[in-house]
């Protein structure tokens, strides 16, 4: 489960941590693939933690009155650095083992303590989250002490809040280079938006979960029913055909990973902003109340 922004992050991070050694003679490339080694013999989740709190969308990180409303390093010595701030919407962040904070918008050269990459651990000093639902979940009416429901294995969305937390020199895979920021941004988008394929599988539940009451209520062969589970069929189809065309239409990198296709990757995820909620309204029709 959930194991797709933190390799969206190990993706982007390998061909622009090779790029950003290249031009500095930095050693990230070489800490992050002994990082992978370790992630991959122990079989760990990792959470991409990159999207900041932001406060006021006009201006930079620096020209913010509050400096921790995008992820800094406030300090550093001879093992590491500590790091403030918080992410926001961090799906998935409590029951994964390790997060990667990255940063979330082009920056400039006066910012480059927010120019930062690095891995910690969930439970890491200095990490505190504030956790959240969503507004149609309803786990929190459920019986129990705790509304996360499971509290060993399940987990939906937190804030994040870093205070001084540490990541030691060996897991820093960016430190104030800031102008390859926006290279890792878009890199990671483009993985990450390429995967919202993910969202078809549910798109093959809900069209035969239709067809299946549509069975029971007996209209199967009633010609508007069909005609709505091929147009959800087809949705739901053109999302998984815009996310696999944007992985055949991948470019190898200098580090020797593969990148996909950006134009399409956005397709992608145009097509998930519209698609499944066409697909829901089309279910809700064939299926009536029940399935409301």
């Amino acid at each position: 489960f959930q194991r797709c922004v933190g390799m969206d992050a190990l993706n982007s991070l390998h061909s622009t941590t090779f790029e950003m050694d290249e031009k500095h003679g930095t050693e990230y490339h070489k800490r992050l693939l002994e990082f992978i080694k370790m992630v991959q013999h122990e079989n760990l989740v990792i959470g991409g933690a990159m999207t900041d709190v932001k406060g006021d969308r006009s201006k930079g990180p620096t020209e913010q009155e509050d400096p921790d409303l995008f992820l800094r390093i406030i300090e550093r010595d001879d093992k590491g650095v500590y790091i403030s701030g918080a992410k926001a919407h961090q799906t998935g962040c409590v029951n994964s083992h390790w997060m990667i904070v990255m940063p979330a918008i082009r920056l400039t050269e006066a910012d480059k303590d927010y120019a930062v990459v690095g891995a910690i651990p969930v439970d890491a000093p200095g990490i505190t989250y504030i956790y959240g639902r969503q507004s149609c979940d309803t786990r929190s009416m459920e019986p129990g002490d705790m509304d996360q429901g499971n509290s060993q294995f399940s987990g939906q969305e937190a804030m994040v809040i870093f205070d001084r937390a540490f990541i030691p020199n060996e897991l820093i895979f960016m430190d104030g280079e800031y102008e390859f920021a926006s290279m890792l941004i878009e890199r990671f988008t483009c993985y990450h938006r390429r995967s919202y394929v993910c969202k078809t599988g549910v798109g093959d539940v809900l069209i035969g979960a239709a067809a299946s009451i549509a069975d029971y209520n007996g209209v199967p062969k009633v010609s508007h029913i069909k005609d709505k589970l091929v147009e959800m069929t087809h949705l739901n189809e053109s999302i998984y055909g815009t996310g696999i065309a944007s992985s055949y239409q991948s470019q190898k990198m200098k580090s020797g990973v593969w990148q996909n296709d950006e134009m399409l990757a956005n397709v992608c995820k145009h097509n998930v902003t519209r698609f499944p909620y066409q697909i829901g309204r089309f279910a809700q029709d064939i299926a009536g109340g029940l399935m409301v």
